[in-house]
């Protein structure tokens, strides 16, 4: 199937360079090329960071090694922890390198297969490593945390709205002076969700000229946050009951986006402490 219309993934990463990752993670990373052993790692970070494109990096393109992949939302089990792992982990790889299992968005996977999973860590140490990738953290044992090297996959924002740029300039959008600042606003309000951004100025690109329309959560965090500011809480709750569609009930992306609102608008340091602890 042709994906190469869909910009998220005509553009996605394919080489380290092309990593929205920190300088240190970078150099971590590419410290692999040269090493004959890896760690356990553990990529973990919001969706539509890169963790998946990380980890699939780290194989193809830096360790060039044989492996498996495992989408763990839907092989999630301890009879894929018994039978696919296992079984892939105990075989010496073709060309004698170190093999790896990378199970992507692990942090569904059940307990009773994590506990599983430790063991196998530990018993094909020698010849097998584990690339574990997660939106949630705290879902993983901590045995297994224990045994990896965790980096936390987060670009910076001005990463973010610079790639949004770069690909609407390859694309040939044109991008006037107004929708230059609901682009940022666009990637501000979606943060660090990389993925989504993308989608949504491609979704907002038709005709070769970008239209983001304004920003309605914008309006919306403004509201929350005049409403927060008066200590009317009550009122506060019926307002967030009232507009719950408008954030697909997700209060702990609203949660997110409300912080980062309080911090932009806010220039006191100690009324924004305050603000954000209310």
């Amino acid at each position: 199937m042709n994906f190469t219309n869909i910009w998220t993934e005509r553009y996605r990463p394919q080489k380290l360079s092309d990593l929205l990752i920190s300088d240190e993670n970078r150099k971590i990373f590419e410290s692999f090329r040269t090493s004959e052993e890896i760690p356990n790692l553990l990529l973990t970070g919001i969706q539509g960071c890169g963790k998946t494109s990380a980890a699939k990096i780290i194989v193809r393109d830096i360790l060039q090694c044989q492996y498996l992949y495992l989408n763990c939302s839907d092989e999630n089990g301890i009879d894929t922890a018994r039978n696919k792992i296992s079984t892939f982990a105990q075989t010496k790889s073709i060309d004698g390198k170190i093999k790896v299992i990378l199970c992507d968005e692990f942090d569904n996977f059940t307990g009773e297969g994590q506990r599983c999973l430790r063991n196998t860590m530990e018993e094909f140490s020698s010849i097998t490593r584990f690339i574990l990738t997660g939106n949630y953290k705290y879902k993983i044992i901590l045995p297994i945390q224990s045994r990896c090297q965790e980096f936390e996959i987060i670009p910076t924002l001005e990463q973010c709205v610079h790639r949004c740029y770069e690909i609407l300039k390859k694309e040939s959008v044109t991008v006037s002076e107004t929708q230059k600042i609901r682009l940022i606003e666009l990637v501000r309000t979606n943060y660090p969700d990389l993925r989504k951004c993308i989608n949504e100025i491609q979704k907002h690109s038709t005709d070769k000229v970008l239209n983001i329309p304004e920003n309605k959560v914008e309006s919306l965090l403004s509201e929350i946050f005049s409403l927060v500011k008066s200590k009317k809480i009550q009122e506060l709750r019926k307002f967030l009951i009232e507009n719950e569609g408008m954030f697909n009930g997700d209060y702990q992306n609203l949660l997110r986006k409300l912080f980062n609102y309080v911090d932009k608008e806010e220039k006191n340091t100690e009324l924004k402490k305050y603000y954000l602890l209310v």
